[in-house]
């Protein structure tokens, strides 16, 4: 791992955060999620060559489990990274949240955009993750891609008991609805001055920025950055990435 301070191609530096230290339930007993294997590759991996795919991405920080950081350093060790990236591996918090602070903290000066990503969606293409920092450089304090909704939502009365009948209470406008992927592009200044005011809990790190009454915006995301939590998406990611080889040669 070398010198972290080195400037990318345009002359203002982004790096990646990649919070990994959660356990992953959802995907039943084992490894923690972004170690399970894909193609026969940690998803951790996936997540971290597609930050590093983007050639404006010079360093990016994996946030590990605290038990975990040195077990998740020889992994990046031990597969072929591009050489123009930096990593650097930080143990992570107790929370995601938490964890995102964490590797905040752990970045050098000189990086001015930050994008925060998910390891559970190991498929992003490099246009989506260009397209992000892009918008980010254009001015943006907080960038978001997200899809169009395929299906009607419905807002309900939460039950108590899983499985109970759960009334509507309304069925929003599905054409002013998106769904939100990752990597989410920020200005440093702002994601950090966030983490450090917001302190409830948020489902992401855009959320913190609306609370603090700054603009939040979408660029198109892209049907492969899906999220892996369930069983089934493991089986459409192994899909994706058999048909990416294919495609490729590799």
């Amino acid at each position: 791992m070398s010198d972290v301070s080195r400037p990318s191609p345009s002359g203002v530096r982004t790096a990646a955060v990649i919070p990994a230290a959660g356990r992953g339930v959802r995907l039943g007993p084992g490894a923690p999620k972004a170690l399970r294997a894909l193609g026969g590759t940690p998803m951790l991996i996936h997540a971290v060559r597609a930050m590093a795919a983007s050639n404006h991405v010079s360093l990016v920080i994996v946030v590990a489990p605290p038990e975990g950081s040195a077990e998740v350093k020889s992994l990046l060790d031990a597969h072929a990274l591009p050489d123009r990236t930096d990593f650097l591996v930080v143990p992570g918090g107790a929370t995601r949240q938490e964890s995102v602070k964490l590797g905040l903290d752990a970045l050098p000066p000189g990086y001015g955009v930050v994008l925060v990503h998910d390891a559970a969606r190991p498929l992003v293409p490099v246009d989506t993750v260009d397209g992000v920092i892009e918008a980010v450089r254009g001015g943006a304090p907080a960038v978001v891609p997200a899809l169009p909704l395929a299906d009607t939502v419905k807002e309900v009365v939460p039950g108590t008991v899983p499985g109970e009948p759960e009334p509507v209470v309304a069925t929003p406008e599905r054409a002013r609805l998106r769904a939100v992927q990752t990597p989410q592009g920020f200005d440093r200044d702002t994601l950090v001055r966030a983490h450090d005011t917001v302190t409830g809990e948020v489902t992401d790190d855009a959320s913190m920025i609306e609370q603090l009454g700054l603009g939040v915006v979408v660029v198109p995301g892209h049907e492969e950055a899906f999220k892996v939590t369930r069983p089934l998406d493991l089986v459409l990611a192994e899909a994706v990435l058999a048909r990416r080889r294919l495609n490729d040669g590799f």
